[in-house]
């Protein structure tokens, strides 16, 4: 028993590290709610993507208390603070990937998933001309998947 309690302590402890260095990365203070969110997001050291709902669920879960709208207010404050990147689909339902390096991705409409699509396989050869006094912000690929019928 003793083993096993050690071995969830230092877990624990290396998800917790992990949460708090992401958010002293971004100098955003570790409140208990910032902190519950952001072991689930990268706790295990794993990119993901999550809409506020599925976070929400998977906070829940732990037995952690955050409310959706702090769920939706930290979410906001991550992306401020450079943490996470939003990807919107549909211009309705909005994705945030811990990977905020530019890379395409897969939107698999069959089940809503966001997936990230290899990198080294896109290739944009040029881009349209902005209109005077605009500049290019970011190019966001997203390549719509659905299963085939057999």
């Amino acid at each position: 028993m003793l083993k096993v309690e050690h071995e969830e302590r230092v877990v624990i402890s290396v998800v917790t590290k992990r949460a708090g260095n992401w958010l002293a990365s971004a100098r955003l203070r570790p409140t208990k709610q910032r902190m519950a969110l952001a072991e689930a997001l990268v706790g295990d050291g794993h990119h993901r993507h999550v809409t506020a709902e599925s976070l929400f669920e998977r906070v829940q879960r732990t037995g952690d208390r955050v409310s959706l709208a702090t769920v939706y207010n930290t979410l906001r404050a991550f992306c401020d603070a450079g943490l996470l990147q939003e990807v919107t689909v549909d211009g309705s339902r909005s994705y945030f990937d811990t990977n905020t390096h530019d890379h395409p991705h897969f939107y698999w409409e069959d089940t809503h998933e966001l997936t990230d699509a290899p990198v080294d396989q896109l290739k944009i050869m040029q881009l349209p001309e902005v209109p005077e006094g605009a500049e290019i912000a970011s190019v966001d690929v997203i390549i719509r998947l659905r299963r085939k019928l057999s």
